[in-house]
């Protein structure tokens, strides 16, 4: 059964912003100003060509009751470092490549390791499958299935596994020609997570 998915928490972007400059260091210095910001507000919080963002829809599943705002900040943490790897990122400016990659890197570890003080280490190795599975359609040129695997992931944060989605990461592991639609269905949650 798919849930509706509730619009992100406006300010998820400006928690994270708010996480890096209070962390200091390097990743400090690169986020972008939310007054200077290049994006319209719409597409702060929203996966390309999508409604909410992968963080939104992790946060507003059972799996985070009680957490939400945790999650949604975590997810949107390692969302941002996939973004400095393959898109726009949307709280970081980063002017070089190679910056870009280990900031990228240092945001996936920020929300993994707070996941881990959360002792949710489905939601460790869920995620760290995500950055995997997304990683080899984007060297696969399949950004699209990107963006799928992004939303199957984050639904399966938020609501557990499904063979479904089991099935679905397979798929793109083997670079089968299904996997894309097998990743939409899995996020759209046509089968009940187990």
């Amino acid at each position: 059964m798919s849930s509706p998915v509730p619009a992100p928490a406006p300010d998820s972007l400006a928690r994270l912003r708010a996480l890096l400059c209070e962390q200091g260091g390097l990743m400090a210095t690169l986020v972008e100003s939310s007054e200077g910001g290049r994006r319209e507000p719409s597409e702060q919080h929203s996966a390309p060509g999508r409604g909410p963002s992968p963080a939104a829809l992790a946060a507003s599943g059972p799996r985070a009751e009680g957490r939400r705002e945790e999650y949604e900040l975590l997810v949107e943490a390692i969302y941002e470092g996939y973004l400095l790897h393959y898109g726009a990122p949307r709280a970081v400016q980063v002017p070089e490549a190679d910056l870009r990659l280990l900031a990228g890197d240092r945001l996936y570890a920020i929300g993994l390791a707070h996941l881990v003080e959360l002792a949710d280490t489905f939601a460790v190795a869920e995620l760290a499958d995500t950055i995997t599975l997304s990683a080899l359609a984007q060297g696969a040129g399949a950004a699209s299935l990107a963006d799928a695997v992004w939303m199957a992931g984050a639904r399966a944060v938020g609501w557990g596994p499904s063979e479904a989605h089991r099935r679905a990461k397979e798929l793109v592991l083997t670079g089968a020609p299904d996997a894309i639609e097998a990743m939409r269905t899995s996020a759209g949650g046509a089968s009940a997570p187990r």
